[in-house]
């Protein structure tokens, strides 16, 4: 597959055809929980989905450190493409393997050990914590699969393709897709079955995207050895920031998810099959938010701020028509999707409601993932950290849980939906006046 120079040509052409296959990969990701949630909510009924529904979080959470400081991974491998340094793109490329080799293995045993514990801070309903505890232990058994194929996407997007994760995110849900009614129901293995059919998609997955990259040799991928002090520390001095982004941006999603616990379980379970579908409309944001992250970073590079200038104002316009589309699409069809995962009910109501409140305040969260991804890529994570703490401790879980108790559970959409129109306010703001474009991540020599 070609990678690509983003450097020169169309800004508009590149960002379209870079982002398109972000968006297919993300749409896919997201059904291995969507394709969970489908089989659970039908087979096992509305407690066990809502069981997934807090394991997944407690998963995304854990996960989202190490996957922070992957997303370093486009920040600096892309600067380093934008340079033209093949010898430092090499060298980062070993020291990223390794660290984050060493942050998988300890997040899976410190995540098994304690998933119970954890689970119980949350106020997870008692009917649901065993479901949950045992979906979760087997997740954090696979987390090195799902950090490793991720990890080999992030690095070819960082040279500009975007083409070939896609294939790695597609062999991983095919297999899920056969894998989890079989060991849900022909082998009655119940919700571990669909954990186990999670885990083992990934890890073929990666395997199937080691293989692949290694014997094409898309990527200058060496024998792991011990890195540079220098390049450990530029990989965890922008890592660690991004990945407390990650996690501040999960564990507010908690926050959120024990303010839901309170209102029941009719509540909960209608709040997890909403947010599988909500978290579709999400994914052209997210997948922008990556594009312009590894462009910006290429350009950054090459010191080409004009067409950095040119990303942010197309990256914006993608964003404004697509997430409207989504949104209108959404509300349009709330009802039937959620009829997907759950029956008439309490529940269904809930969860429809949920989603015609919420849909049409994403484009303003949409505007956060484009704004936040271009200072990303010149490495300026402390003070995307700082965004991301108002947007979600400062606005998005007080205005949550305050809306929730003056009108009910219809006021958990209209509180985050506030926050996003106010956090975008103040990402465009630091975009526009902030000192990020004063960034300097490597030495001159």
């Amino acid at each position: 597959m070609a990678q690509h120079d983003f450097t020169n040509g169309s800004i508009v052409k590149q960002l379209f055809l870079f982002s398109t296959p972000i968006m297919l990969a993300n749409l896919l990701q997201v059904s291995y929980q969507f394709i969970d949630s489908l089989w659970v909510g039908n087979l096992l009924g509305a407690n066990a989905l809502g069981a997934i529904t807090v394991a997944s979080t407690v998963v995304v959470t854990v996960l989202s450190f190490i996957i922070g400081i992957n997303h370093a991974t486009l920040t600096i491998l892309s600067q380093q493409r934008g340079k033209g340094n093949s010898a430092g793109l090499k060298s980062y490329l070993n020291a990223f393997v390794v660290v984050l080799a060493v942050l998988a293995l300890w997040a899976g045993i410190v995540g098994f050990i304690f998933s119970e514990s954890i689970l119980l801070m949350l106020d997870t309903p008692a009917e649901m914590l065993g479901d949950a505890n045992a979906y979760l232990r087997i997740n954090f058994i696979g987390i090195l699969f799902l950090l490793g194929y991720n990890f080999i996407s992030s690095v070819l997007r960082s040279l500009g393709d975007s083409k070939t994760p896609l294939t790695f995110v597609l062999v991983a849900v095919l297999l899920n897709t056969v894998l989890d009614p079989i060991f849900i129901s022909v082998f009655d293995w119940g919700i571990e079955g669909a954990a186990y059919a999670t885990v083992l998609s990934q890890g073929v997955s990666f395997l199937y995207g080691l293989i692949y990259t290694l014997r094409r040799k898309l990527v200058p991928f060496s024998l792991p050895k011990l890195p540079k002090r220098e390049e450990v520390w530029l990989i965890l001095k922008l890592g660690i920031p991004s990945g407390l982004q990650m996690m501040v941006i999960h564990a507010g999603v908690l926050a959120i998810m024990s303010v839901v616990n309170t209102f029941g379980e009719g509540v909960v379970a209608g709040f997890g099959a909403s947010q599988r579908i909500d978290s579709l409309i999400t994914l052209p944001a997210m997948a922008l938010g990556t594009a312009v992250n590894s462009m910006a970073g290429q350009n950054i590079g090459a010191n080409r701020w004009d067409r950095i200038r040119q990303l942010a104002f197309y990256g914006a316009i993608y964003n404004l028509v697509i997430m409207l589309v989504m949104a209108l699409i959404i509300f349009l069809l709330a009802e039937p999707l959620i009829g997907l995962f759950i029956g008439a009910g309490g529940a269904a109501f809930f969860g429809t409601h949920y989603l015609k409140i919420i849909a049409f305040f994403y484009p303003f969260i949409g505007l956060n993932f484009i704004l936040n991804g271009i200072v990303r890529g010149s490495g300026a994570m402390y003070q995307v950290l700082v965004l991301n703490v108002l947007s979600f401790w400062v606005l998005r879980y007080p205005l949550t849980y305050i809306c929730s108790s003056m009108i009910g559970p219809d006021g958990i959409a209209y509180g985050m939906g506030i926050s996003f129109v106010i956090s975008s306010l103040f990402s465009f703001g630091y975009f526009k006046f902030g000192k990020w474009k004063e960034r300097k991540l490597f030495a001159s020599r």
